[in-house]
């Protein structure tokens, strides 16, 4: 009998883990902020929108009150490493099953904890649409450490992973963690907002607005900066010769770091299975996450 191409391999892993949503436990709810949210002054409605045709996604707006949701793996399987998931949506809406919840599933099938963020959306400030999430997800961060002995975490295994946009802020997570974004609410914030690790999957706006074909100037990569996988399509727009130059910006700072580009897949397919070879980069992000030290059990 011939043995199964990797592609069907893929969709019954995914088969598998999807079919679990349904029975999953319900995660965990917390808000991000303990009182008022930083800079906010407008009430929003956070609303759904509709779905737009073709391919499914649930697509939130209007977050004033930004969530964490926290996904607990089986207590065997658990390994203490946990990740921080930024939905993508160019920063105005949230790809919540897609880029959220759906990766949370996967995350748990191996092992990890994943914390789901529900950051601001729409944009607050044109020039700068990150700066709110920016705030949202540095004080994720801090939260999860320090509920890392009641979750079961290692507070030194605790990584951001985020798809387009949010790969964007999962950038900004790990080359601005010592940027104080907002004014301390508490002692949770003297905790450390710094990443162990990140992973963009096809980020966006890395690029410099004024020299399209260099880095941002707020992509600042030192020795300091938190290992780092990356995967993008060359079909991607810019995105894939941007993220080769932020691999390049890696190795110069000597910073451990692995970078996919697949020819094909375009954008915006999170872990759903195609017939296009990007499908594969939930594996190898599983196994450089192993080979890295990160899933080695308490």
């Amino acid at each position: 009998m011939p043995h199964p191409q990797p592609f069907h391999v893929l969709v019954l892993i995914v088969l598998s883990w999807t079919a679990g949503v349904t029975n999953a436990i319900e995660p965990i709810v917390l808000p991000v902020w303990p009182g008022a949210v930083p800079g906010e002054e407008a009430e929003l409605q956070e609303r759904i929108l509709p779905d737009q045709g073709g391919r499914p996604v649930t697509r939130i707006t209007d977050v004033g009150k930004p969530t964490l949701h926290v996904y607990s793996p089986a207590a065997d399987k658990a390994n203490g490493c946990g990740v921080v998931i930024c939905p993508g949506g160019g920063y105005h809406i949230l790809a919540w099953d897609l880029e959220g919840t759906e990766v949370a599933e996967w995350f748990n099938s191996f092992g990890v904890t994943a914390v789901v963020l529900k950051y601001r959306v729409p944009r607050r400030s044109p020039d700068s649409p990150h700066q709110a999430p920016l705030q949202d997800v540095q004080r994720t961060i801090r939260l999860v450490r320090h509920h890392a002995q009641e979750w079961k975490l290692d507070p030194d295994r605790i990584g951001v992973l985020g798809f387009s946009a949010g790969g964007h802020l999962t950038v900004m997570a790990g080359t601005q963690s010592d940027q104080k974004t907002y004014d301390s609410q508490d002692d949770i914030d003297a905790v450390s907002a710094k990443p162990n690790f990140m992973m963009p999957i096809y980020p966006a706006y890395l690029h410099d607005k004024d020299a399209p074909e260099q880095l941002s100037p707020l992509v600042r990569i030192t020795n300091e900066t938190p290992p780092t996988f990356i995967a993008v399509t060359w079909d991607d727009a810019d995105r894939g010769a941007m993220s080769g130059r932020f691999l390049a910006a890696l190795h110069k700072a000597n910073v451990p770091a692995e970078l996919h580009v697949f020819s094909k897949g375009g954008h915006g397919y999170g872990l759903r299975p195609s017939d296009d070879p990007v499908s594969q980069w939930p594996k190898l992000a599983e196994q450089w996450m192993k080979v890295s030290g990160l899933l080695e059990a308490n």
